[in-house]
């Protein structure tokens, strides 16, 4: 009977012990979880950061520039109507039209870089000179942030992609993050012309 006892007692034992391992392993690897979609967003609040930091130097550089090439109005129009979008995209929370927001941002900015190329005078102004600086800054702080995103949700997206931690991401709602990729044609300078 003793025999009997004992036996059943490290039976119970050894399924406790896996229990708890068992237990332990899906609250760490939960809380992997956690933290690393903590980081995707930590990381795509610093790309937000770096859009907003640019979508407030637009108004000063788009004014500036105004001054001298006032015939452009359409180049300031779209440009001005982006910064708005920009804004509700950011309101609205949708990653999705944050990117867009961004990308068509991107291309306005390099017409308004371009029509600013053609007159000398304004290449030649303080305040100008200025605001492109601080704008070749904002961008560069753009790249690496984007970078740095997208650094993040490819670790994150391995982590839930892998076996066995798949399991426990798809139990718990876990899901592929999306990159934050260039709009298609990015890679295509901007032509402007005066006509």
């Amino acid at each position: 009977m003793k025999k009997g006892l004992l036996a059943c007692g490290i039976i119970a034992g050894v399924v406790v012990l896996i229990g708890i391992v068992i237990a332990v392993f899906f609250m760490g690897t939960y809380n992997t979880l956690v933290k690393s979609r903590e980081n995707v967003d930590n990381k795509w609040a610093q790309v937000e950061n770096q859009y907003q930091r640019r979508a407030d130097l637009i108004p000063n550089l788009v004014n500036t520039v105004k001054g001298y090439a006032s015939h452009e109005e359409d180049v300031f129009t779209e440009v001005t109507a982006l910064r708005s979008q920009w804004g509700k995209a950011v309101d609205s929370g949708d990653r999705e039209q944050q990117i867009e927001a961004a990308n068509g941002m991107d291309s306005a900015i390099s017409r308004l870089l371009l029509v600013a190329e053609s007159y000398p005078e304004l290449k030649a102004n303080e305040n100008f000179l200025q605001l492109q600086a601080q704008l070749e800054g904002t961008e560069n702080r753009i790249a690496v942030e984007r970078m740095r995103y997208n650094d993040e949700v490819t670790t994150y997206n391995k982590k839930i992609k892998v076996f066995p931690t798949n399991l426990i991401a798809g139990m718990f709602g876990f899901i592929v993050v999306e990159y934050f990729e260039a709009e298609e044609g990015s890679d295509v300078v901007p032509e402007v012309t005066f006509d």
